[in-house]
């Protein structure tokens, strides 16, 4: 609990400083395209969440200094490797001017500096004929930097919404903690439940009003710990199940995977070109109809966050069972096709206008207010 109660407060604190001088800032760190076709927000908002998140965790560094001094070194080494999927997010969250192709390209070096910095390695995905060419260094090394770099880009495809990557995040997280916590693992458990708390202190901020954003530094800082604990617990655990991490994080992958398929084969269009047709996004068009037409701020502010609600509970039908059997693989995969078909059937009922009512947020909302 310590380590959660110190990254918690150090995020909020440091939240919000950033929020109370943010005129000295704004012009730099402030998104203020609101027109744009993955923008929801009603105001300019900064977008250096993530700033925050990385002072929580030299806090619980400073924290394990004191207390468990052993896991210094291999946190502060978890901090360095993170530094070039930060960096360029962090850098796009202030320029604007960062392609997302170099930002994945940086997410996977940072996995390249986890492997050889802390022995992160995918040597193993649980599949027939695949586990041995990971026997071969170089096919391992290159997989560790896509699991890694992918996860990282995962996490930053489905920040969209108030509340929502941050809360599915804690999610991912508590599961690699609970079964670290389990196995005994000292420096999954506090790298995880560390960024728990830091990303908590944050989201006291962000949801459900929206006032300060995760950024791109938030989102990939976040992506790459999850990665990299997920690579962790396989290399240095042989009873987890590969099937594991994979269900766990299965909704932001599969998000990412299927939003490739959508827009390289099914539009011949770049997958770094934004869109608008993210299940997140269809949720929000399609299901919180919540006060459609309105001008009113607070009425846009309050259907973004009601937005979020219904991706946590996608992500836990995944999560739960990932948490519940993290030794049985075969179960595991069985729950990974469920959840892809329960993806794919919900997407396409909500591209298709097929709704079903009870899913539906509505309120009515006077026509004058809307003139």
């Amino acid at each position: 609990m310590l380590y959660v109660s110190i990254a918690f407060i150090a995020s909020a604190v440091f939240t919000l400083l950033t929020l109370r001088f943010g005129h000295w800032h704004a012009r730099y760190t402030a998104d203020h395209d609101m027109t744009g076709v993955q923008k929801y927000h009603v105001r300019p908002v900064p977008r250096v969440g993530g700033v925050s998140l990385l002072v929580a965790m030299l806090f619980v560094c400073a924290v394990a200094a004191w207390r468990e001094p052993f896991l210094l070194k291999q946190l502060l080494l978890l901090m360095l490797a993170s530094l070039p999927a930060f960096v360029g997010g962090l850098t796009e969250d202030i320029t604007k001017n960062v392609r997302a192709s170099v930002r994945l390209v940086l997410a996977m070096a940072a996995g390249a500096l986890g492997y050889f910095f802390l022995g992160a390695a995918v040597v193993r995905l649980d599949i027939i004929g695949v586990d041995w060419l990971l026997q071969f260094t170089v096919i391992s090394f290159l997989c560790t930097m896509i699991a890694v770099g992918g996860a990282a880009n995962a996490i930053n495809i489905i920040d969209g919404y108030n509340g929502l990557a941050a809360v599915v995040s804690v999610m991912i997280l508590a599961g690699l903690a609970y079964v670290s916590y389990y196995l005994g693992d000292r420096l999954l458990v506090v790298a995880a439940v560390g960024m728990i708390g830091a990303i908590g202190g944050f989201l006291i901020w962000n949801y459900p009003r929206g006032l300060i954003f995760l950024g791109d530094g938030g989102a990939y800082f976040i992506g790459f710990f999850i990665g990299e604990l997920s690579v962790l617990m396989l290399y240095r655990h042989p009873d987890v199940s590969a099937w594991f991490p994979l269900l766990l994080c299965i909704y932001p992958v599969f998000e990412t995977l299927f939003s490739v398929y959508r827009k390289r084969w099914l539009r011949g269009r770049s997958p770094g070109m934004p869109d608008g047709v993210h299940l997140h996004m269809l949720v929000y068009k399609r299901l919180v109809r919540w006060a459609i037409g309105s001008t009113e701020a607070k009425d846009k502010v309050q259907r973004n966050a009601m937005t979020s609600p219904y991706l946590w509970a996608l992500s836990s039908l995944a999560v739960i069972p990932a948490v519940c059997f993290w030794q049985y693989e075969y179960v595991l995969m069985a729950f990974a096709a469920l959840f892809s078909i329960v993806y794919l059937g919900l997407y396409r009922t909500l591209v298709r206008f097929a709704s079903p009512r009870w899913l539906m947020v509505k309120k009515e909302v006077d026509e004058s207010e809307c003139k």
